[in-house]
């Protein structure tokens, strides 16, 4: 199952494929985390112990497999604490799973959920933690729509910070790798053996800023993250090669607002 959702930022869709069909959230939901601090005024400099062990929303506890992590720098970090922003940073530019379940336990699953509601999503929703198995065993499934990570993305408005770090993203595949090389691009991707998602606000030199949302289920998806290893993230960046060629008719179409300048240092 492919998905894939165009807008100019701040505009309406202007071309969707399957936009309302559920896929596993996979990494993209790490977005919605991350808005959870945020407007929560978490401090950055809050001091978190590093742990392996949460609570499940089924009751009982769960741990997460370095193994399944595409971040090693949390690991090594256990039994230490850390200020809130390193986390976070993590989170989001490497994609850490153990750094995710413990910014999720200090947002709190309420928050996450209020932001999905404030985005306007309709069938996304992050009800547990990542590689909480006694949750999804018991019916609790985090889930999204292609329409509904451009609805996250643009709730982002008026939160530059969050679009910065974005930025940031280390890995440069998927949507990225659909781009030309110095297009600047905020997107979260996440993926696993099976599920290949990206979502990304793309910022053109010659035409307003487009959002596209990308969310691929299916035996393409091989779950490795070197570039161009996935046939399924080879699949995205085609997509976002696409959309990029005709940039300038999908911004004609909404004429959305440009969003604020992020040019300077990002903290």
């Amino acid at each position: 199952m492919l998905s894939v959702v165009v807008a100019p930022w701040g505009g309406e869709p202007v071309f969707e494929r399957n936009g309302d069909e559920p896929h596993d959230a996979a990494s993209t939901m790490k977005v919605a985390v991350l808005a959870a601090l945020h407007r929560a005024g978490a401090d950055p400099g809050e001091p978190v112990p590093v742990v392996n062990g949460f609570a499940s929303r089924a009751g009982g506890r769960f741990t997460n497999d370095p193994d399944w992590d595409s971040d090693p720098v949390p690991w090594t970090l256990l039994g230490a604490t850390v200020p809130l922003g390193l986390l976070t940073e993590r989170m989001i530019t490497h994609s850490s799973n153990l750094a995710t379940n413990l910014c999720l336990a200090r947002a709190g699953h309420g928050a996450v959920a209020e932001v999905w509601r404030r985005a306007g999503a309709t069938r996304s929703a992050s009800p547990r933690g990542i590689e909480d198995y006694p949750a999804r065993e018991a019916g609790l499934h985090n889930r999204v729509t292609a329409r509904d990570l451009v609805r996250l993305l643009q709730s982002l408005d008026g939160e530059p910070e969050l679009l910065a770090l974005l930025e940031r993203n280390a890995f440069r595949v998927d949507l990225a790798a659909g781009l030309p090389p110095g297009t600047r691009v905020a997107f979260k991707n996440g993926w696993f053996p099976g599920v290949r998602h990206c979502v990304g606000l793309v910022q053109p030199d010659d035409c307003p800023p487009y959002l596209l949302a990308v969310c691929y289920t299916g035996p393409l998806a091989s779950g490795a993250d070197g570039a161009g290893a996935d046939p399924a993230a080879r699949l995205v960046a085609r997509v976002s090669a696409a959309v990029w060629a005709r940039r300038h008719a999908i911004t004609r179409a909404g004429g959305g607002p440009v969003p604020p300048d992020r040019s300077g240092p990002a903290r």
